[in-house]
């Protein structure tokens, strides 16, 4: 097994950016080689094939994917069931309490990462 992690993320302001490269940077202390990538440059297929992936995304307006996320997001959507399975997956949502649809991007990104197969190896941080 690859000691790899992929760690993507959707961003407007960078901020789910900064925390991904964050995140990359601590895997060495855990044994992992991290890859951080840009939601933008990264299809279903890439996440299908990665037994890791952390996703750092924020949320955007009223409980929007961030431009760079939404492409990605519908690919996923749209693949078939089971797709994800052998993906062990977390899930890091930015937003603004402010806004009723609070965490939406993150919250739709564990919703359908769970429902293609993959598994949540930790619970959803807001």
């Amino acid at each position: 097994m690859s000691d790899e992690i992929l760690i993507i993320y959707g961003t407007e302001t960078g901020n789910a950016e900064d925390l991904a490269d964050d995140i990359g940077n601590m895997a060495s202390k855990y044994g992992l080689v991290g890859k951080v990538m840009d939601m933008e440059d990264v299809s279903a297929e890439d996440l299908a094939s990665s037994k890791r992936l952390i996703v750092s995304v924020s949320t955007w307006g009223e409980g929007e994917q961030p431009d760079n996320a939404q492409g990605l997001y519908d690919e996923v959507e749209e693949s078939e069931g089971g797709s994800m399975e052998g993906v062990n997956y977390a899930v890091l949502a930015l937003g603004d309490t402010a806004f009723e649809l609070f965490c939406e991007s993150g919250k739709e990104w564990d919703k359908i990462l769970e429902e293609k197969g993959g598994t949540r190896v930790n619970k959803r941080i807001d």
